[in-house]
C-alpha cells in the first residue's frame, strides 16, 4: 500500500521532444547508505553520482540539484542543475514537469578575464516524469 501524505524522495525523469528523447535522470534524496543518488544518461553516455558529488541548494523555487558532467582543463566545465519542486504525495506516484539546465562554464588557464564573451552558456532541458516515496 502506498504511503499517504509523504514528501517525494525519488524522481524519475525523461527528456521531452526529439532533441532530448535520450535524456533520462533518476534522483533519490537518499539511499540504503543514507546518501543521495543521481544518475544521468543521454546519447553521449551515462554518469552516476553519490553523496558529496551531488550539490543541493534550497532556493525560492525549491531545490536545485547540481552535478558536474565534464571537466576539461583550460577549456570548460559542464554542470547539470535539476530543478526539483517540493511534491507532497497523497498516495501513489505523481507526474510532474520540470527542467534541467546544462551549463558550460568556459575556462582558461590564465583566468576568465581573457575569455571573450559570456563565461557561461545555458541549455534548458524540458523534463517529464514521476515523483514517488520509497522507504530505504
Amino acid at each position: 500500500m502506498a504511503p499517504t501524505n509523504n514528501k517525494a524522495n525519488l524522481f524519475d525523469l525523461r527528456g521531452v521532444g526529439s532533441k532530448y528523447k535520450d535524456v533520462h535522470i533518476t534522483y533519490s534524496t537518499s539511499s540504503i547508505t543514507g546518501k543521495p543518488v543521481f544518475n544521468y544518461k543521454d546519447s553521449k553516455g551515462t554518469h552516476n553520482f553519490i553523496g558529496a558529488d551531488i550539490r543541493t541548494q534550497k532556493t525560492e523555487i525549491d531545490a536545485m540539484v547540481t552535478v558536474t558532467l565534464e571537466v576539461i582543463l583550460d577549456l570548460h566545465r559542464i554542470t547539470l542543475t535539476l530543478i526539483v519542486p517540493a511534491i507532497n504525495l497523497l498516495g501513489s506516484a505523481v507526474q510532474f514537469n520540470t527542467i534541467a539546465i546544462r551549463t558550460t562554464h568556459n575556462d582558461s588557464i590564465v583566468g576568465p578575464s581573457l575569455i571573450k564573451g559570456a563565461l557561461q552558456t545555458y541549455e534548458a532541458i524540458e523534463l517529464q516524469g514521476t515523483a514517488s516515496f520509497v522507504v530505504f
